[in-house]
């Protein structure tokens, strides 16, 4: 996949994993939106790297805010071309059932809501712009996330449809 000159998301940017391909999407000569809740490390990445990067703080599992980090992308440097889903907090070990009574389903709720609802979510809004956008150079945008990859494929008709 051709990178150079490419807008990326990638969520979970601030460190590890996400951190990585930051770095990678610029060396390949990316523009790359961070969406992260850590806004000391994220600020540090995006200023490290302007500016070719903008860090904006993103709550995955909220609609809100995944819309707005995807404006401010679209704002600084355009509709994204690529987006990689890093986000994600681990899942709590636990008994279904313990003497202590039924597991939380809040704490299981929440890890769903982030690794998800929240992957889901970013994928759906990042590809929004994607049938009013001309192909570049190659028929396929795709969408890479954590546990594979997800391709959007444009439509003779213009849709776009999220396949695995």
């Amino acid at each position: 996949m051709n990178i150079d000159d490419s807008i990326a998301i990638v969520t979970g940017g601030a460190s590890g994993l996400g951190a990585a391909t930051v770095e990678r999407l610029i060396a390949g000569g990316g523009r790359v939106g961070i969406f992260d809740l850590n806004e000391t490390l994220g600020q540090a990445l995006a200023a490290a790297h302007a500016p070719h990067t903008l860090f904006v703080r993103v709550d995955v599992s909220q609609e809100a805010s995944v819309a707005a980090g995807v404006d401010a992308v679209k704002r600084a440097f355009g509709a994204p071309h690529i987006c990689v889903n890093c986000a994600g907090i681990p899942g709590f070990v636990g008994r279904t059932v313990s003497k202590k009574g039924p597991f939380p389903l809040a704490e299981f709720a929440k890890v769903i809501d982030v690794n998800l609802v929240g992957t889901f979510n970013v994928a759906r809004l990042a590809a929004a712009d994607a049938p009013e956008r001309a192909p570049r150079g190659e028929r396929r945008a795709r969408h890479h996330h954590q546990h594979g990859i997800a391709r959007r494929l444009r439509r003779s008709d213009g849709a776009v449809r999220l396949c695995c």
